[in-house]
């Protein structure tokens, strides 16, 4: 969806088809199953949540060009926070407790953004025009925010005294929190006011002042904005329900969860990175690439920490060895990827490979 030009029909029909879908099934009682139905509905959700995912995504950018920086940015952060840490606290406080969920999906939106996106932006871009341009000291603050965050929430953990095992003490959980924003809020001051130079390619066109939406388009917006995040927390419940039941199924490993939960949420924001590649804009790519995973560990775990803390819920932050290698080659690539600011096909298939490694892992660990 496109910020620009009239709102595309899209962006109305799947919140509103979102609500109605929780109303009727909280009217008719209907609980999922793994039958022929079932199976059915979790087609139809699948599709309608996805398509609120992006509807809440499209209305959040129609806002985020009307105020401008840093709130815009701002805006479109924390609309997919929202979604996520809705997602992640449901499926946790199911049926079937989950207390690695918030691990996995962090973890699992590491590795897709960091190798499979940047992978596919890199290898596109380079296929149409042989190498494209990066802002080495923009790509350097992303990655040592970023190494900084994924090591004190995902590595610590399993080497802390005060408790046992990849678990934080609820006052370690705590300073980790809070260090955590603190640290995510510098990066986006440094971002989008202080240093945005950095984070911009020299050959990226000029914005067309006269494209913002109009008071009646950002109103319609800002509404139906919040009507999709209502809807996505409203059906996350269902969704819980049809991953448990599709990861029984097929025998997923419990990760499944938090790369459906990753997937779901990084969509909207992949399609749009592809396509800058596509259009020679990498930087947009990596901006876009880059800052979802900031936005996931500097945003979402400290939500879901506040939420476990006060539900009383065990939250597992630590990844087992084989994980830990994978984030640190990831960490190591990436440095190497982005170090001479410029890109090519092969460090898109290199970043490829490391995520399909990743998959592999995951079923056959």
């Amino acid at each position: 969806m496109s910020a620009h030009g009239p709102m595309p029909r899209s962006a109305w029909i799947f919140p509103a088809l979102a609500v109605l879908l929780f109303a009727g099934a909280t009217a008719l009682g209907y609980t999922f199953t793994p039958t022929a139905a079932g199976l059915v509905f979790a087609a139809v959700l699948l599709v309608i949540l996805f398509g609120t995912v992006f509807a809440a995504v499209h209305h959040a950018e129609v806002i985020a060009e009307r105020i401008g920086e840093p709130y815009g940015t701002l805006l479109l952060t924390l609309a997919v926070t929202i979604i996520e840490v809705a997602l992640i606290a449901t499926i946790m406080l199911g049926e079937k407790a989950v207390p690695t969920l918030a691990r996995d999906t962090v973890f699992a939106v590491v590795m897709i953004v960091c190798n499979g996106l940047v992978g596919i932006c890199i290898l596109a871009g380079g296929l149409r025009y042989r190498e494209q341009d990066v802002q080495v000291t923009g790509s350097n603050l992303y990655l040592s925010v970023l190494t900084v965050l994924a090591t004190i929430t995902l590595i610590l953990p399993n080497y802390t005294l005060t408790t046992p095992g990849p678990i934080y003490s609820a006052g370690q959980l705590g300073f980790v929190s809070v260090v955590t924003i603190l640290l995510y809020g510098v990066f986006l001051y440094t971002q989008t006011i202080r240093h945005r130079d950095y984070f911009v390619s020299g050959t990226t066109g000029a914005t067309d002042e006269g494209a913002h939406a109009s008071n009646r388009t950002l109103l319609l917006s800002a509404i139906l904005l919040l009507v999709s995040l209502l809807a996505v927390v409203l059906l996350a419940k269902k969704f819980s329900l049809v991953v448990d039941a599709g990861a029984a199924l097929i025998g997923a490993p419990p990760a499944f969860a938090g790369i459906l939960v990753a997937l779901l949420i990084l969509l909207p924001e992949s399609v749009a990175a592809v396509g800058a590649a596509r259009k020679n804009d990498l930087q947009k790519s990596i901006n876009l690439a880059l800052g979802s995973s900031l936005a996931t560990i500097g945003l979402t775990i400290p939500a879901v920490a506040v939420a476990a803390f006060a539900l009383d819920k065990q939250l597992v932050l630590g990844l087992n060895a084989q994980e830990i290698v994978l984030l640190v080659l990831t960490f190591v690539l990436s440095m190497l990827t982005f170090g001479t600011g410029r890109t090519n096909i092969l460090f898109g298939l290199v970043h490829l490979v490391v995520f399909a490694v990743f998959l592999f892992l995951v079923f056959v660990p």
